[in-house]
């Protein structure tokens, strides 16, 4: 099996400039149903670059396809629109791949899709699943692919694989891949300050594949979110072989690396660099490894290859 994406996945591109044509193409090619493109000028028309026609709203585009699923690759000024829109289509997975999106914007879009509970909690069981933005998308091997990942770095397999990096990720994947270890489902979470699906939201899913036998999560500097999942891990599914890896060894306290949320706010109660969550980690159980390299052979150590 895999997480939110399959063989019945039905994708609808809102931004079907260069950088959305060609990554549709590449999803295509790997045997995803891109079954619509979205333009608010050149509805009624057909993407000829994909074969599938073109709408004007997303919309127009779910009720005429039957798409589930939706690639946002739209300018970052127009981001917040389009996920409204998607979800008020009827949307089930959104994956928005753009960066640059104003967290105001992301935090609307936050508030709109999940009501605050009396807690103040956010109940996200009846909206859409929301994943990034500033993201690389999810991946299924051997099944569909939505985004930018690179389809060629891995396999189908039962490692779930969920980061807030994308590079970092693909070469995890690749390491694996040579290993002989493929992925049952990978997903790019991004790394913005305020991001659609966090660890809570995708580990869960995971553990709960019956294909997925072990997890590696990649974070970073800033928060403490890969403790509190650890910490779950840790509770719920013990005997599950887990690997983390935290990028931002080097990183001062006040300095930006990289993604936007990965920063070490000065003056931070601790728990925020990545020395400090390998070991929390450890202290709980679950391997870090120093670098990407070093994950991906825990990775391999753990399942005996």
């Amino acid at each position: 099996m895999s997480i939110l994406i399959d063989e019945s996945t039905r994708v609808v591109v809102q931004g079907i400039g260069k950088q959305g044509t060609f990554h549709a193409q590449r999803n295509q090619a790997y045997g995803t149903h891109v079954v619509a493109g979205v333009h608010p000028k050149k509805g009624g028309t057909t993407w000829d670059e994909l074969g599938v026609p073109t709408f004007t709203t997303v919309g127009e585009a779910v009720e005429a396809t039957g798409a589930n699923t939706s690639m946002i690759m739209v300018p970052a000024p127009f981001t917040k629109q389009a996920i409204l829109d998607a979800a008020a289509a009827g949307v089930e997975v959104i994956v928005t791949i753009t960066e640059g999106m104003p967290v105001h914007d992301m935090a609307v879009v936050y508030n709109t899709l999940y009501p605050r509970q009396p807690d103040g909690s956010f109940d996200k069981s009846q909206g859409p699943v929301l994943i990034g933005p500033n993201c690389p998308g999810i991946i299924s091997p051997g099944k569909s692919s939505v985004g930018i990942i690179p389809t060629e770095v891995t396999s189908p397999g039962t490692v779930g694989l969920v980061s807030r990096s994308g590079t970092l990720t693909y070469q995890i994947m690749h390491e694996l891949h040579q290993a002989g270890i493929g992925i049952s489902t990978c997903v790019g979470i991004g790394g913005d300050p305020i991001i659609g699906s966090d660890f809570f939201d995708i580990i869960p899913r995971l553990a709960a594949d019956p294909d997925t036998d072990a997890l590696v999560f990649v974070g970073e500097i800033g928060g403490t979110e890969e403790q509190k999942v650890g910490r779950w891990i840790a509770e719920h599914i013990p005997d599950t072989p887990v690997v983390s890896y935290v990028a931002g060894f080097t990183a001062p306290p006040g300095k930006q690396m990289g993604h936007a949320g990965a920063i070490v706010k000065e003056g931070s109660e601790g728990g925020e660099t990545a020395a400090e969550k390998k070991a929390d980690l450890e202290a709980l159980g679950i391997k870090v490894g120093v670098n990407p390299s070093d994950t991906a052979q825990q990775m391999i150590e753990a399942l005996g290859r």
